[in-house]
């Protein structure tokens, strides 16, 4: 871009430079604040991306345990999901919604917790308690992964996109706005600078009028005393000859 695309259209003034100092230092200290909270968005962002990784590999391993000790439960007691399901009459597993404040920004945080009056302990009284309590156990453990795991990845998602929005802000203020106010301030200096040479120049050439009428006017005041000297002089001779009085005879 040229010309008056690449800065703020303002009238150049000493107030407009003012107030664009004051732009550009609050442009440079909103990218400063902005630039510390992409960087510790990012660190966030990369512990939980650590601890999603760590926790999807973990998963593999207690669904297979809790898989096996399914089928090792309905091996020994047979098929028990209907008694089940006839027992259950509330969740005994129960997720609430919390936020954490990162820098600012609302991650929500899902925590698994235990209803203790939905437990059925009584299935698999006849055959099969012990196994049906372990699949039970790893089934409630792969339960609290999932859900830790679905936090986790809900707040990867919200950090992705915030951390894209925030540098794209600091990207804009960093090569958009801050040259841009730059410019304008460049443009109102030379302007300034500008109308100060013309303003010197205007002076000189004033005073230099002044001078030469004053010269002028010593000039003429002059030659009009000489004028006046010698118109004096005249006078007095006219003056002399004229006193000279007559011879009188007697």
């Amino acid at each position: 871009m040229s010309g008056a695309g690449d800065r703020i259209n303002v009238f150049p003034s000493r107030m407009a430079q003012t107030q664009m100092k004051l732009r550009l230092k609050g442009a440079k200290k909103g990218h400063s604040l902005l630039k510390k909270k992409a960087d510790a968005l990012t660190l966030r962002f990369r512990a939980v991306l650590k601890q999603i990784v760590q926790n999807k590999t973990l998963m593999g391993e207690v669904m297979r345990q809790a898989a096996f000790s399914l089928a090792t439960a309905q091996f020994h007691a047979g098929n028990f999901g209907s008694v089940v399901l006839q027992n259950v009459n509330k969740a005994s597993i129960r997720v609430r919604a919390q936020r954490d404040n990162v820098a600012g920004v609302q991650l929500p945080v899902f925590e698994s917790y235990s209803d203790a009056g939905a437990s059925n302990d009584l299935t698999g009284l006849a055959r099969g308690g012990q196994v049906i309590q372990t699949c039970k156990a790893n089934w409630h453990k792969a339960v609290e992964l999932l859900v830790e795991l679905a936090s986790l990845q809900t707040s990867f998602v919200t950090l992705d996109e915030v951390i894209k929005m925030t540098n794209r802000r600091v990207n804009a203020i960093e090569h958009v706005i801050i040259p841009r106010i730059e410019r304008t301030l460049s443009y109102i200096a030379s302007e300034l600078d500008e109308r100060e040479r013309e303003e010197f120049y205007r002076l000189k050439k004033v005073q230099e009028k002044k001078a030469q009428a004053r010269e002028e006017e010593e000039a003429a005041a002059a030659a009009a005393l000489a004028a006046l000297g010698e118109d004096g002089q005249a006078e007095a001779a006219n003056l002399a000859a004229g006193d000279e009085d007559e011879d009188i005879l007697f």
